[in-house]
């Protein structure tokens, strides 16, 4: 199965994403998303199995922490978040829309389908490159439509969170595993006027 991520990241989140994705497949994670938003800046990171502990944030979180400092992609002080997808988690890779299929699920599309560009159903899993899924009848009929979105041309996916999704889950994840968006956060350091590095 294709494991290419879709990877909207752009300015420093796209750079930040090019340094730690090596890193955790070296660790036996892969990545999920980066994202700065003010002065945090997130990573979401899983293991294969869609597990992700706070053991496994600390870990990535300490490896990754000196990385950042010297690369400086964040040049003023920052928040660094790692954290699990969570249950209602953003669908990334060919296997999670496999994996969540018959689940809700809204997408959001870089490039417009039909003149659409959100859509929102159960998921149906991929084929031949296409996401599909079953949406409301547009002409309103009783059966829902099936259709298919290109996997490369999506923006955003997202499973939307239900009691099914919940029972899912927990059936899906060890028990020991988090997936409820844990997190581990720490302060980092940033740069002086004089060049210093300074504890945050």
């Amino acid at each position: 199965m294709d494991t290419t991520r879709l990877s909207r990241e752009t300015g420093p989140a796209l750079r930040v994403a090019a340094l730690v994705e090596p890193v955790l497949d070296s660790m036996g994670f892969r990545l999920v998303r980066v994202k700065l938003s003010g002065s945090t800046l997130q990573i979401m990171a899983e293991r294969p199995d869609g597990t992700f502990s706070i053991d496994d944030c600390e870990q990535f979180s300490r490896a990754i922490s000196p990385m950042l400092d010297v690369a400086d992609i964040v040049s003023t002080r920052y928040q660094l978040e790692v954290s699990s997808p969570g249950i209602d988690r953003p669908l990334v890779r060919h296997e999670d829309f496999e994996r969540w299929a018959g689940h809700e699920v809204k997408i959001e599309m870089a490039v417009p389908v039909a003149g659409r560009k959100r859509f929102k159903g159960n998921l149906e899993g991929v084929t031949d490159g296409e996401v599909r899924l079953f949406i409301e009848n547009p002409e309103g009929g009783k059966e829902p439509l099936l259709i298919g979105v290109p996997f490369a041309d999506i923006g955003d996916a997202k499973l939307t969170l239900t009691d099914e999704l919940i029972e899912a889950a927990r059936a899906k994840l060890p028990a020991k595993a988090l997936a409820d968006g844990s997190e581990w956060t720490e302060e980092t350091t940033e740069v002086s006027e004089n060049g210093r590095i300074e504890n945050g």
